[in-house]
């Protein structure tokens, strides 16, 4: 099985810079599926557990899941591990804490202990980009869309960990996680040699070496993606002093 037909995944033969505008995703399985969620996202009414920033949140997950998913993103990330990184930073910082928002009222009872729960979502982050379980999932639909269910899984948990635990904690758990997101991107900047085949080819065919495709991922992965989870942990830790210094002032001024 030679590599242009091995290498096939859910989003697609890798596209050419000539023709992958035109490549959406009309998987019938994955249209069907987002449509009924449209169609409860825009038609529920609002309750007290939906109110309404949880139903914007919910909305914009469906958004950007479209985009992930069904536009030309989703064929372009065949053609870039870069693009793939994006994919997947955008999936664990941006689709998961709006879903463990929007869904929160109806995730009450799931456990969900801090630190186990920020070693999961490491742990599951870094196997999918090693070399071997990566390439698998770019063979196989059933491993690619393991590959995204796991990944939005675990990075949810870990939202909803983060959001029950008191600040002090839970920026201690986003710092841990800003460390090995930059460490992991590091170790792929760094690498001497490509360690992604299924994108060897057809970075190739954009013109741009696959060592320096996958430099550009790790980059991406160790900068920007560190500091969106440095942010957040700055602006929980923003709450929180301004909370304590609300707080001191009623103490000081009880009248």
């Amino acid at each position: 099985m030679d590599d242009a037909t091995r290498w096939i995944p859910y989003c697609g033969a890798a596209p050419g810079p000539e023709v992958w505008l035109s490549r959406w995703n009309l998987d019938p399985v994955l249209g069907a599926v987002l449509l009924l969620l449209a169609l409860a996202l825009w038609r529920a009414p609002l309750s007290a557990d939906l109110t309404p920033q949880r139903r914007q949140s919910l909305r914009g997950a469906w958004v950007l899941a479209f985009v992930l998913f069904v536009s030309p993103l989703c064929a372009l990330s065949s053609a870039f591990f870069t693009v793939r990184v994006v994919h997947h930073i955008a999936l664990v910082l941006a689709v998961a804490p709006m879903l463990a928002f929007g869904l929160e009222p109806w995730l009450k009872r799931l456990p969900a202990r801090l630190w186990s729960c920020t070693a999961i979502a490491a742990v599951v982050f870094w196997v999918w980009h090693a070399p071997a379980p990566y390439a698998a999932a770019l063979s196989s639909d059933s491993i690619y869309w393991l590959m995204q269910f796991t990944l939005l899984a675990s990075a949810m948990v870990f939202w909803i960990a983060v959001r029950r635990s008191g600040p002090a904690a839970a920026m201690g758990a986003i710092l841990v996680t800003t460390v090995l997101m930059g460490l992991l991107g590091a170790l792929i900047t760094f690498a001497g040699r490509p360690l992604y085949p299924p994108h060897f080819a057809s970075a190739i065919s954009w013109g741009m070496a696959p060592l320096e495709d996958q430099q550009l991922a790790g980059i991406i992965m160790w900068a920007p993606g560190s500091i969106a989870y440095l942010a957040v942990a700055m602006w929980i830790g923003w709450r929180w002093l301004d909370a304590e210094r609300a707080r001191a002032a009623l103490r000081a001024d009880p009248a």
